[in-house]
């Protein structure tokens, strides 16, 4: 058997990006070292960043940094419960929209961020008869 346990993004400004992942989620903080921290979703999944030199300590390899106006190639996609609110704490910690929420053709609703390091998050929900999409936050 196997199962996903944790998921690493290296990022290039560690305090911000800590900042960034504290305000724009409830998760619990469960790893806080200087250049890795660790929090736990609901599920016990975990979702680390780790300082982009640091990352590289234990691969061999410094992963590349992205520009301002690039993507990682990385994505997180979360199912919410209350996605207007996670979509606004998303902009109001500093998240870029990337696509605003909508109806996508897998049957989900979704919206998509750029985080400050250039990966991909995404709020969804999943589309049925009963459930309407959530207001756009303005």
């Amino acid at each position: 058997m196997m199962r996903h346990a944790l998921t690493i993004l290296a990022v290039s400004d560690f305090p911000k990006a800590l900042a960034f992942y504290r305000a724009a989620f409830d998760f619990r903080q469960t790893v806080d070292v200087p250049v890795y921290a660790e929090f736990e979703l609901e599920d016990g999944r975990r979702i680390g960043i780790y300082e982009r030199n640091s990352f590289g300590a234990n691969t061999g390899i410094v992963p590349n940094a992205v520009g301002a106006d690039e993507l990682s190639g990385a994505e997180l996609y979360f199912y919410c419960d209350d996605p207007a609110v996670q979509c606004a704490k998303l902009i109001d910690a500093g998240a870029v929209e990337l696509s605003p929420w909508q109806a996508r053709a897998w049957g989900d609703d979704a919206a998509y961020f750029r985080d400050p390091d250039g990966h991909v998050l995404v709020i969804a929900q999943v589309r049925n008869s009963t459930t309407e999409p959530a207001p756009k936050q303005v």
